[in-house]
């Protein structure tokens, strides 16, 4: 499916039946494209197109003098309710921008979030999308017995694991990095990004002539708010077997 099919069934969905929730937020947002800042906005939205994260939404009036925005063709079957857009500065430019005009969403501009060199919530680099302001995270330190096998294999056990909370999301175990069977562990080259605990690196395991892709992460230099689990490592609780103080876990 094209990104210009995807963003179009986006745009008719939500002039038909509105996002999932649009609420102003007064939050300071600004987005960087080819050097400049091509909008600096108090007034954004968060705008929920799906129930599990929002996205930044921002005015039409809060683009800067460096920045072009251009109303393209209407959107089909929207009833001129929202436009393809495009967005420039200098010789750069984001595609895939849509400007709508719905009564929840008058006149604000939606842009890919990683069509922009960055964005910023107050004076804070945001990466892959803005954090949903209705979740939290709790990381607690914990002695319960964390054991983690796959295939018969031992994989990682601990007495001291942290676990993290996080508002809508199954609790993770983080284990000290000297209780995991290194042995099992391969480097992998993939990187994620969460806005909540910074971008995570990952392990491939290897058990009984298997290889398991990235099933295993860590943050490195975690945020602020998520630093005690810095250098842990979590095991995906749906793909490994778990036991907490001796009893498995569902997956």
């Amino acid at each position: 499916m094209s990104d210009s099919f995807s963003l179009e069934k986006l745009a008719q969905n939500i002039v038909a039946n509105g996002p999932h929730r649009a609420e102003p937020t007064p939050r300071r947002v600004r987005g960087l494209l080819n050097g400049k800042y091509a909008f600096d906005t108090i007034e954004a939205y968060h705008v929920w197109e799906h129930p599990y994260y929002p996205q930044f939404y921002v005015p039409v009036g809060s683009f800067t003098s460096d920045a072009s925005l251009t109303k393209l063709s209407s959107v089909k079957g929207t009833k001129e309710q929202a436009h393809f857009a495009s967005l420039s500065v200098g010789s750069k430019s984001a595609e895939h921008v849509v400007i709508f005009n719905t009564p929840q969403l008058k006149d604000l501009v939606r842009i890919p979030f990683n069509e922009l060199d960055q964005w910023f919530e107050e004076d804070v680099p945001i990466y892959q999308h803005p954090k949903d302001p209705y979740k939290r995270i709790d990381i607690l330190k914990s002695s319960r017995h964390v054991k983690v096998a796959i295939d018969g294999v031992t994989l990682a056990e601990s007495s001291s694991p942290l676990f993290l909370l996080e508002t809508s999301l199954r609790p993770r175990h983080y284990l000290p990095p000297t209780h995991v069977k290194w042995e099992y562990l391969s480097k992998s080259d993939t990187e994620t990004y969460c806005p909540y605990k910074g971008k995570a690196n990952y392990y491939h395991v290897n058990v009984n002539g298997k290889a398991y892709q990235d099933l295993v992460w860590y943050y490195t230099y975690p945020t602020a708010e998520s630093a005690p689990i810095a250098g842990h490592l979590c095991f995906y609780n749906e793909k490994v077997d778990v036991w907490i103080d001796g009893v498995k876990e569902g997956k």
